[in-house]
């Protein structure tokens, strides 16, 4: 039997394996490419399927005035940029700039500066008029501030093609062009006192933080203060990544035993009352032929409950994690067709993205670019100064230039429970 020395040895030795590779990679890159894709496409398509209803929903012409949200805003102290002016214009350009960085994060261009624009367009719609929405805003406004802590353009990106073509994620002018943009937009906010005191100091450390890092890539890509930069986005990364997870058991969780409590989620007929109601009932045939089987109405209604309530409690066997997985995406779609519910069903879909096993998120991506599976997926050019660190168990590869690196040549053949 090891005696205590030993035990404190090996209880060291894990501990130090355990920070060597949350410091050295940033976990999940195929996972944070899906929720990067999944989070800003949603909010993409949304924003475009609402450009007819824009001025009612968050602009000057919506029940919501001005007035209101102004008073609102002064007692809870959420950040929103349209209210630094009533006009028409600036609701406009808000507006179309949401749009523009949407599908500029959708596509991984300039994923740091980009997600922060993201991240704003976001908070600002859905504080400027807080009664808007079916659930799903409220995820894609957690999830926007999330994704900017993360290195979600490693793979599936143009960041990434970026840095296997250049050599460096940081290349070109475009990335110096936006940031000096939106420093030039933090300047005008900071002296006018549009900001509150927190986002003061959480925009001024981004901007200083991805300026030092552009300067370290530039002028020092070969020396310490690069690595430690890499070290410290992988933390932050990684703790990113943990919160997503987190958040999506809470939701679940939360769900689940509150219908517990419910009467009508005991008997099981809780399904039925929503499709007899106009607004959820897009396709009333098909919403009255599965209210009229008292069996399969009382079938999903205790199935969707116990899903929810098990899926934190099986992240732990990949294999029941996989198929509650699967479960739940399924269940999802059914909400978007049966209870006409596309924006919160794609919102829930890509948050449960966080746990796809790597296997099939790289399968998928090798289909989808038309390569085989786990055959042609490239590597990023090696950075000057690069280091070469362990990426999903699949061998070594160049550290990424920016945080961006591209795929794994082959995928982990038997993923953690969190996906990774």
């Amino acid at each position: 039997m090891p005696g205590p020395r030993a035990v404190a040895g090996r209880l060291r030795a894990s501990a130090g394996r355990g920070l060597a590779k949350v410091s050295g990679q940033a976990l999940g890159p195929y996972q944070s490419a899906v929720i990067r894709i999944g989070f800003s496409g949603t909010w993409l398509f949304f924003l475009l399927r609402e450009i007819p209803n824009r001025a009612e929903l968050y602009g000057p012409d919506g029940p919501w005035s001005f007035g209101l949200a102004e008073r609102l805003i002064a007692s809870n102290r959420a950040f929103t940029v349209l209210m630094w002016s009533d006009s028409t214009l600036w609701f406009e350009i808000v507006y179309a700039v949401s749009v523009l960085a949407s599908a500029a994060l959708m596509l991984g261009w300039r994923t740091r500066g980009t997600s922060v624009v993201f991240m704003v367009g976001v908070l600002s719609l859905q504080n400027r008029s807080v009664f808007m929405g079916d659930g799903g805003d409220n995820v894609i406004h957690l999830m926007a501030i999330y994704l900017v802590l993360t290195r979600c353009a490693q793979v599936w990106s143009l960041d990434a093609r970026r840095a296997r073509r250049r050599g460096s994620a940081t290349a070109g002018a475009g990335g110096p062009v936006l940031w000096g943009v939106l420093g030039a937009a933090f300047a005008y906010g900071a002296a006018t006192g549009r900001f509150g005191y927190g986002w003061l100091a959480a925009f001024a450390t981004l901007w200083v933080a991805t300026a030092l890092w552009w300067m370290v890539d530039r002028y020092e890509a070969e020396g310490e203060g690069r690595a430690t930069l890499d070290v410290l986005a992988n933390l932050l990364h990684n703790a990113g990544m943990l919160v997503i997870m987190a958040e999506v058991c809470l939701i679940y969780a939360t769900a689940g035993w509150y219908k517990i409590q419910g009467s009508r989620w005991q008997d099981g007929t809780a399904l039925y009352y929503p499709l007899g109601l106009d607004y959820f009932t897009p396709w009333p045939g098909l919403s009255a032929l599965v209210a009229g089987s008292g069996t399969l109405v009382m079938l999903l209604s205790y199935g969707t409950v116990a899903v929810q309530v098990a899926f934190p409690f099986t992240l732990f066997n990949r294999r029941i994690k996989n198929v509650l997985l699967a479960v739940m995406m399924l269940e999802h779609a059914g909400i978007a067709v049966l209870l006409g519910l596309p924006f919160f069903s794609l919102a829930m879909i890509a948050a449960d993205a966080v746990f796809l096993p790597t296997g099939f998120l790289v399968w998928f991506g090798a289909r989808v670019g038309g390569l085989r599976p786990g055959g042609g997926v490239s590597s990023p050019v090696p950075t000057a100064g690069s280091a070469s660190v362990p990426v999903g168990g699949a061998g070594l590869l160049p550290a990424p230039a920016e945080g961006e690196s591209a795929a794994v040549p082959t995928p982990d053949p038997e993923p953690s429970p969190s996906g990774r």
